[in-house]
Order: C-alpha cells, then sequence, then structure tokens
C-alpha cells in the first residue's frame, strides 16, 4: 500500500479545483452510463495515479461544493482500475484497521454488481489514509444484508495527494480488482475478463464530514453520483451501467 497526505490549501485553490471538476463533468460526464476504456499500461504507472495512462479515462463528477469528488476507471488484461479524485482542504480518519466500519468517517465508495441482478453486489470502500473495507452484499435496503468478512481477493490500494494546477486540493485512492477476485461474488456468471459490450451496473459515493472527529455527524455529507433516497447507498434499483469497450 502507498499513502501520502494532502496538505491544507487556500479557499481560494479550492474554489478553483471545484470549477475546474465541474468543466470537465460538463465536458465528460454521461447522465446513465459509463464506459471503461481498455488500456495497455503497468500497474506501477497505474497504481501511482500517472496522469498519462488516466487521461484516456472517462471521466464523471458529482458533489456537494465544495467538495466535489471525480470518478474514472480503467481496464487492463488482468484488472479492473478504478481511481477517485476528492477536493478537500481537511481529510481525516481515526480507523486505522481492514474492515473498520470507514462509513462512519470519511470516506470514497464504489458498488459493484456484475452480473446486474441487484443481489451479491461488492463494496469497496478507502479512506484518505488508505484503509479498505470490503463487504459482499447479499441484498439492498431496507432489509440490508451484508456480509464484511468477504474480502476482495489480490486488492490493491494507493492514497496520494490530489492536484490540480500543481496545488494540492485533496486526495487521490486508486484500486485495483483482479478480474479473478470477481469469481468469488456468489451467483455472478460473467465473462472474465468482460468482452467490448459487456454491461455490469455500479453507483459511487463520498461522504464527507466536515467537522471532523469531534463533531462527525454536524454538517454530514452523503454524496452519490446516481442519487438514492435518504438514508441508506443500498439502492440497487439506481445502480447505472458500466459498459466495457
Amino acid at each position: 500500500m502507498i499513502i501520502s497526505f494532502p496538505t491544507l490549501v487556500l479557499p481560494a485553490v479550492l474554489a478553483l479545483a471545484a470549477t475546474l471538476m465541474t468543466t470537465l463533468a460538463t465536458l465528460h460526464q454521461s447522465d446513465d452510463s459509463y464506459a471503461v476504456r481498455r488500456i495497455d499500461s503497468t500497474r506501477a504507472a497505474l497504481l501511482a495515479g500517472d496522469a498519462e495512462p488516466w487521461s484516456t479515462a472517462q471521466q464523471i463528477n458529482w458533489g456537494t461544493a465544495p467538495w466535489p469528488t471525480a470518478f474514472r476507471a480503467l481496464a487492463t488484461d488482468e484488472a479492473l482500475w478504478l481511481r477517485f479524485d476528492a477536493v478537500d482542504d481537511s481529510p481525516w480518519h481515526t480507523l486505522t484497521n481492514r474492515d473498520d466500519h470507514l462509513w462512519n468517517e470519511e470516506v470514497v465508495e464504489i458498488f459493484i454488481d456484475p452480473d446486474g441482478d441487484h443481489r451479491n453486489y461488492a463494496e469497496i470502500e478507502v479512506s484518505p489514509a488508505n484503509v479498505v473495507c470490503d463487504l459482499l452484499v447479499a441484498q439492498g435496503s431496507p432489509d440490508l444484508r451484508a456480509d464484511i468478512d468477504w474480502d476482495f481477493a489480490g486488492i490493491e490500494t494507493a492514497v496520494h495527494a490530489f492536484e490540480i494546477e500543481g496545488a494540492e486540493v485533496g486526495w487521490t485512492a486508486i484500486v485495483r480488482l483482479p478480474w479473478s477476485g470477481f469469481d468469488a461474488v456468489p451467483g455472478t456468471d460473467v465473462a472474465l475478463p468482460p468482452a467490448a459490450g459487456d454491461r455490469w451496473e455500479f453507483n459511487v459515493f463520498r461522504i464527507k464530514r466536515p467537522h471532523g472527529p469531534a463533531e462527525p455527524n454536524r454538517g454530514l455529507v452523503l454524496d452519490a453520483w446516481s442519487p438514492v433516497p435518504a438514508g441508506s447507498f443500498h439502492v440497487p434499483e439506481v445502480f447505472r451501467i458500466m459498459e466495457f469497450e
């Protein structure tokens, strides 16, 4: 695992970051689907967040100002790659162990349902300190059932400072999910790696708690790319399409 921590930045720089990300959203965002492009790049370059390979990915943006979030994904022969760029002048954490309840702090998340049946989907969370929580969700809300002891086999993650125009404006989380890990999602019968035109379902999220660990629930921000009803992210009925090219 790779861990680096962003520094505090001025409000003017955060405003610039939010404006730039909003512009990118206008240029790249799709309302109901996401195209995963295939790439021939090294594991090291992708995990390090190198600009060249990641610049080929479609970008979607969402979120509450001044904390927008961007998401990108790429496919290689070995794995599905995910990247979250979170604008944030004060990311925080206290949890440090695998499968700690990261949703009680600050985190980025993805729910992935390869066969689109809205059952037995993978939930992957990464904190600003590069702590991972992964679950197998058998059933969404209102009767949520999930297994936190389930682990996504072979997962790798990294967290770096997120920079725009040379200024640190937040944190970047990168996730490598080997295709073989999806074999452990019960009831999933899909081609691995996916073929061009294959369509999975997913949603992505960000939790921001702007008043820190002393008051984690004051001003709580729960942001989903595909909006969900109040109370839970676990609404697979609003998942959107992830289509492989």
